[in-house]
């Protein structure tokens, strides 16, 4: 009897907390990230045609400059996919193009300062020759491709609000660093081996109790 219940004692527990940590890092995994596949070359070299990504799921108002960004504009690109581009100036930030126009020292200012982009293709900043000097709105974000000679991003819409895209059409943020994601995925396999386990020593309790359960005798018995 006392094997039995602590038998039943220990699946019960191993089961609710295996069930409670899967269920739990799926469905926070499924809720804070997703996976894309990059479709063109804008965001080269850092990004290449058929690289699988993944996104962290945050609103505009969470990314910062120099973050890479999922959004969408349907009314820009005609269609409804999300673009890929990189944050380069937010709300309040003055940004233009360039300092050393078309020369190796080329850089878009922020705010006065030369940004560093050791990102861009070619170290190409610019390369369309489309001078821009745009105060983002609060609100909203100025952004760019990595590959400036192949990207239609905020150069090309500067008659909307500056080429600006409002914060609220970020899907997500591009993450290079797997550390939680790869947590997540461990805690649910975690859950899963609990759960089992948590069966496994179910099986063995109801195996306990049928062995000790004595056998009805083949004859009448008189109380």
């Amino acid at each position: 009897m006392r094997k039995r219940r602590g038998l039943t004692i220990t699946a019960w527990l191993l089961g609710t907390l295996g069930l409670v940590l899967l269920v739990g890092s799926v469905v926070f995994s499924v809720a804070s990230y997703s996976t894309a596949t990059v479709s063109s070359d804008s965001m080269a070299p850092t990004y290449t045609i058929g690289q699988r990504i993944v996104y962290e799921r945050v609103g505009g108002d969470d990314v910062r400059r120099g973050d890479v960004v999922l959004y969408m504009a349907p009314e820009r690109y005609q269609f409804n996919e999300s673009v890929m581009q990189r944050v380069i100036a937010v709300g309040g930030d003055h940004v233009s193009c360039c300092t050393g126009l078309g020369t190796p020292r080329e850089r878009i200012t922020v705010d006065g300062r030369p940004l560093d982009e050791p990102y861009v293709k070619d170290g190409v900043a610019d390369g369309m020759h489309r001078p821009y000097d745009v105060t983002v709105p609060d609100g909203r974000l100025f952004l760019l491709g990595d590959h400036r000679v192949n990207a239609r991003d905020s150069r090309f819409f500067t008659w909307d609000h500056g080429g600006t895209v409002p914060a609220t059409a970020v899907r997500g943020r591009v993450i290079d660093d797997y550390t939680v994601p790869v947590l997540l995925g461990v805690a649910a396999l975690l859950g899963l081996l609990l759960a089992l386990a948590g069966l496994g020593f179910g099986i063995a309790a109801w195996a306990v109790r049928r062995r000790v359960t004595p056998p009805l005798p083949p004859w009448p018995v008189q109380a």
